[in-house]
């Protein structure tokens, strides 16, 4: 029979927690505290039951991430260079054939997230597995949230080093597949402390 999916134990989570949250403030996004607990730890509590291994990518308060019981790994790329030098550090400490990735500021993320991606990239034979959400006029990627093999870590540090910088645009160097989910609200990420604010209070 053939195999529709990717076993959960071996896929390695991370948690890209590696911004300098300008927008709010340049602060550290994932240690903002959301509904009594910081917005990392409610991503973390979403992804970890879908995967076999965590790990965030921290550039800042290694110190406080680490506290959460999680290993946790710096951009090799320095410079605050951006969620591909995040994911490169994954892929960089990921001993699974497979890395998912999320955002630390989307404490909603799907519960079936990973079950969908990896059905999505098995069908399609893709190597890369995007999440998106709305229709038409409203359809929009999510390029922080996919599943990709790690043999990709080598080809991703030599876009990097190149000076490359875009996902969608090294995303496009391979074969991906989009994977639609229904719930937008699952994909609501926390920019701004008004955000976070109103959004604490739905």
């Amino acid at each position: 029979m053939a195999t529709t999916s990717i076993d959960k134990q071996q896929i390695t989570g991370l948690i890209l927690a590696g911004g300098k949250g300008t927008r709010m403030g340049s602060v550290d996004k994932g240690l903002q505290i959301f509904r009594g607990k910081p917005m990392v730890q409610h991503v973390l509590q979403r992804l970890q039951p879908q995967v076999g291994k965590l790990i965030i990518n921290a550039n800042q308060h290694l110190d406080v991430y680490q506290a959460l019981g999680t290993p946790v790994v710096p951009d090799e790329i320095s410079g605050f260079a951006g969620p591909l030098a995040g994911q490169h550090a994954g892929l960089s400490h990921c001993e699974t054939p497979y890395l998912v990735t999320a955002p630390c500021d989307s404490p909603f993320l799907p519960a079936d997230l990973v079950d969908k991606l990896s059905e999505a990239l098995v069908a399609a034979r893709a190597d890369i597995a995007v999440a998106v959400t709305g229709v038409s006029a409203t359809h929009q990627r999510h390029p922080v949230f996919c599943l990709l093999p790690a043999h990709l870590k080598n080809d991703l540090a030599d876009y990097l080093g190149k000076g490359g910088r875009k996902m969608d645009t090294w995303f496009a160097m391979h074969r991906q597949t989009e994977v639609h989910f229904a719930d937008d609200t699952a994909f609501v990420n926390m920019n701004t402390l008004t955000d976070l604010q109103d959004w604490a209070a739905h």
